[in-house]
């Protein structure tokens, strides 16, 4: 029975294999001749002279898509599959075509109708492939449901209205075993069992990525939860984890799992050979990290992917986690995924605004303690700013006042701080009168609770700067850091504009002649 429905889902695929085959021709036919047309010369001109080298094309163009795998089905996994393959078919058709025309001296071919057909027969395919996946992965994805003896659950079901004898008991703790076995590894069923005793009536294992399964989960009762399934398909993921907070009591355990981004390029790197990886891999950036992050393109990212499979960072989850009222336990990686363990320590914050875009805005203490909005170019990951007190406590600061080995900031990030581009949106705060051009870094509340009381009261008396006194005496240590702001504070208080203008200068030097960098 089992060979049989193979055989049929293969006939099926195959002989939707063929239609796509088919159509993707008479797109690419119905893209040449729409540019022979557009041609202001005789169409009896261009169709003889185009027509063999247009074979040429046809077949050059089937092979590589039959060789990267755009026409097979079962490769397509989700909707982004659809673009991914596509666009790295043609982005190679295009390079073996250049090719052709270089080494065989065929410069004579218009590039309108060449270039034209390309462009405009990939711009259909797209619009196809988006058809097909709003048809295909136009449902929710299902849960995997759970057996326990003879019926399925989304949750391992507590033992509230009757009695189990161990007999129960343990059939009950080796149902779960297989589960997690089945569903992760056994590596990974043991590293969950130094947390979670799959046999206890308060310890829930589901592998969900629906919200409503935990909100069906009872108040207060399960003080263990594990969820398999990884967190990167999970829509709404700090509504998500809010739930598991909401459901919690307090010091209890939240296990769940995530490919973060470094395991995701690892993969995406491997999955191909070179050139083509690293193509898949440019794409996979620009599609599943930038993309999401612009307002205008948010909505129609989560509409064809319905947040299936999206990137994350490492410090990415563990900020949602912390702004979530989570505390991180224990990390481990285990085939490919990164396994969490974080206790519930407080109530979510509740971010109903959560910067994501280039251009953040971060709340700073300001003259008379009166905290602004402070704009700067995003050098760290999305919820970087929940993760303070966890960088300071496990890194502590390195030379210079700044968090050691801090995880957080991007690669883009250290280019930007080298060169203070993050900084120059900080001139609309300059202009708006919240910060003046020389002065004291505006702080966090985490970073501003590190200083005496003595020199957070000289701080709110004066605006924060642009340029701070840091630039001017290179202090390295905290204590260091505080003397010179303290120094800068007092001699401010009594001759403002030439201690502006003589720190100005100053660091004006260390930063041109002494390599001064922010880090």
């Amino acid at each position: 029975m089992v060979i049989e429905k193979e055989e049929i889902r293969g006939k099926r695929n195959r002989r939707f294999q063929l239609l796509f085959i088919t159509i993707d021709v008479i797109m690419v036919m119905i893209s040449f001749l729409i540019f022979i047309w557009i041609k202001p010369a005789s169409k009896a001109y261009y169709l003889p002279q185009y027509i063999q080298p247009f074979i040429i094309f046809l077949i050059v163009w089937l092979i590589v898509s039959a060789v990267i795998g755009k026409y097979h089905l079962t490769k397509i996994k989700k909707p982004k599959d659809i673009y991914v393959y596509t666009l790295i078919s043609n982005i190679t058709i295009v390079g073996i075509i250049l090719s052709l025309i270089y080494f065989n001296n065929l410069f004579s071919y218009s590039r309108l109708i060449v270039f034209g057909t390309i462009i405009l027969s990939t711009l259909l395919e797209l619009f196809i492939g988006y058809i097909f996946a709003a048809y295909k992965f136009a449902q929710p994805l299902p849960d995997k449901t759970v057996r326990t003896g003879e019926t399925k659950s989304k949750v391992f079901p507590p033992f509230t209205h009757e009695k189990f004898d161990s007999e129960k008991t343990r059939e009950k703790r080796q149902a779960q075993r297989n589960f997690i076995i089945e569903t992760k590894s056994k590596r990974a069923y043991n590293f969950l069992n130094r947390f979670v005793d799959v046999g206890d009536p308060h310890s829930a294992v589901f592998n969900t990525t629906k919200i409503a399964n935990v909100e069906t989960l009872a108040d207060g009762y399960f003080n263990k939860m594990v969820n398999l399934h990884r967190t990167n398909d999970i829509r709404r993921l700090n509504k998500f984890f809010e739930s598991i907070n909401e459901r919690m009591p307090y010091g209890g355990l939240y296990i769940g799992c995530v490919e973060t981004k470094d395991i995701r390029k690892k993969r995406m790197l491997s999955r191909y050979i070179f050139p083509f990886n690293w193509i898949s891999y440019c794409f996979d950036v620009f599609f599943t990290r930038i993309i999401p992050k612009l307002p205008f393109t948010k909505n129609i990212y989560f509409f064809i992917t319905l947040g299936y499979e999206r990137a994350i960072p490492h410090a990415e989850i563990l900020g949602r986690l912390y702004s979530c009222g989570f505390e991180l336990v224990e990390e481990k990686y285990i085939h490919d995924e990164l396994f969490f363990v974080v206790r519930k320590v407080k109530e979510p914050v509740y971010d109903t605004n959560p910067t994501y875009g280039p251009l953040i805005s971060l709340r700073r203490y300001g003259k008379n303690g009166r905290l602004f909005k402070v704009y700067k170019l995003r050098t760290m990951h999305a919820y970087s700013e929940y993760l303070q007190d966890y960088v300071y406590e496990k890194y502590k600061l390195q030379e210079g006042g700044k968090f050691k080995n801090d995880f957080r900031v991007t690669t883009s990030g250290k280019i930007f701080r080298k060169f203070w581009l993050d900084e120059t949106p900080m001139f609309i705060n300059l202009i708006a009168g919240e910060m003046k051009l020389v002065g004291v870094r505006p702080l966090s509340k985490q970073y501003f609770e590190l200083y005496s009381d003595t020199l957070k009261e000289k701080r709110l008396k004066t605006k924060p700067g642009l340029i701070p006194p840091f630039y001017a005496d290179m202090p390295k240590t905290l204590a260091e850091i505080q003397a010179s702001e303290m120094a800068y504070l007092e001699a401010y208080q009594r001759h403002p504009i030439r201690t502006d203008i003589s720190y100005f200068f100053k660091a004006f030097r260390n930063i041109l002649f002494k390599g001064a960098r922010s880090k």
